[in-house]
């Protein structure tokens, strides 16, 4: 197929749009906390917040939730145990690995960004309407199925493949 016959999306693609409405919304996050007086809140700990539960979490387990490496995620926790929103302790059921966990602070910063969350949900009903919010939400959520049976139908092994022919 020639590069003139090759083609692309009709609208701006979409991964584009989730894309830039994950950045507004990560950067939003980011200037609110600020403004709640948490100044050491930065961009590379929404990865946390988002994958982080009150009761604790191995980083592993977090980094695969956020689909970054675990690398990545020891980084971030490091940074962020650095400045009091979290701590490390060992875990109960495997001596060898660590169960990250809010520290007091760190669980105030989290519940003020869980708020803001209500709020600006709030906000998007009120700007949209609480049928066609309703309508965004499921069509995402839909979307993310779709391309989870896409993905599961990506690895599975092709039936001719390999086949003898006769």
């Amino acid at each position: 197929m020639s590069r003139a016959q090759r083609r692309g999306p009709k609208h701006k693609p979409l991964i584009a749009l989730i894309d830039r409405a994950n950045r507004a919304l990560q950067t939003e996050m980011v200037r609110k906390a600020h403004a709640d007086g948490h100044p050491e809140v930065k961009m590379a700990h929404n990865s946390v917040f988002a994958t982080l539960h009150a009761e604790g979490a191995r980083a592993a387990d977090m980094a695969v939730r956020a689909g970054i490496t675990r690398q990545s995620m020891g980084e971030v926790i490091r940074d962020m145990v650095a400045l009091d929103l979290l701590e490390m302790k060992a875990d109960p059921d495997d001596r060898r690995a660590k169960i990250v966990t809010y520290t007091e602070h760190g669980l105030d910063v989290s519940w003020d960004g869980f708020e803001y969350l209500a709020d600006l949900e709030e906000r998007f009903e009120q700007e949209f309407g609480e049928q066609e919010y309703a309508v965004v939400r499921d069509v995402l959520e839909r979307l993310i199925g779709v391309i989870d049976r896409i993905a599961a139908e990506g690895d599975q092994p092709s039936s001719s493949a390999g086949g003898s022919v006769g």
